[in-house]
């Protein structure tokens, strides 16, 4: 078994690769009155390059992970749209469905954009995503395959919900295991919003309290999430089927192991 600090460090490294996506957001996104349904899988690069753009516009979304082995969401999404390929983004807003992941970041952009335009940095992807898979790799394929102990598993009935950001390492792990259960959730994306928020919450940029953005996304949720109501922690997972509210990714992972992989 992996020591969890060994996973983390794969998954920080992991992010570095991709040259600091998926860190910093808009404070101000323009949030969907739909929640917006994205089926896919943690280990997946072209999944990434959408959950990267998901966090640079601050956006909240429903993920449905669909693990290589899964029996649960592939399905749904076949039904769905046709095919058994992913990224597999669901707008109720705009009533589209979208495979590929560059229609799916165009899409994003236009509809929750500040001007409706691709930025070039996201318009023209490689279209093998090689620095993305070799991620993937050295985050030890985490999140590409199903855990088999837990194939034909009931979903619980209610999402579960997590907070985080693309590139954190240690929402990462996660996320990862998220996706080899096949446990659906709410992602609520808190990305960094300026330079006083670059680093963890022990070593920040800017030292002593930390003071969100007026008006930010973050200065909305640190009440609900922040820990001691004071600061900005992630991963933090809360469970409404149990009302379990963790922060500590390896807490967090041993909730989820006992409670839906045991």
């Amino acid at each position: 078994m992996v020591h969890h600090q060994i996973k983390v460090a794969q998954a920080l490294i992991s992010a570095i690769t991709e040259g600091g996506r998926g860190a910093n957001g808009t404070p101000f996104p323009n949030q969907p009155e739909k929640a917006l349904k994205l089926y896919e899988f943690e280990g997946s690069p072209f999944c990434r390059r959408v959950r990267e753009v998901m966090t640079l516009l601050n956006l909240d979304y429903e993920v449905y992970p669909c693990p290589k082995g899964g029996t649960k969401y592939r399905a749904i999404a076949k039904e769905q749209g046709g095919k058994a390929q992913f990224p597999f983004l669901i707008d109720e807003n705009t009533g589209e469905k979208l495979y590929e992941s560059q229609d799916i970041i165009n899409h994003l952009f236009k509809n929750y954009g500040k001007n409706g335009k691709t930025p070039k940095r996201y318009a023209r992807y490689p279209k093998l995503p090689i620095v993305a898979f070799a991620g993937t790799l050295i985050n030890g394929a985490r999140g590409v395959w199903v855990d088999k102990k837990i194939v034909n598993r009931e979903a619980p009935k209610q999402l579960l919900e997590l907070w985080g950001f693309e590139a954190s390492p240690y929402t990462r792990v996660v996320r990862g295991v998220l996706t080899e259960l096949e446990l659906p959730f709410v992602f609520h994306n808190v990305a960094k919003e300026r330079w006083q928020d670059q680093g963890p919450s022990f070593l920040r940029l800017k030292p002593g309290k930390y003071v969100p953005l007026k008006e930010g996304k973050r200065s909305k949720v640190v009440d609900v999430m922040g820990r001691h109501k004071k600061d900005i922690q992630v991963p933090y997972l809360v469970d409404p089927n149990t009302g379990a509210q963790l922060f500590e990714s390896e807490a967090i992972v041993d909730y989820l192991q006992k409670k839906y992989g045991a």
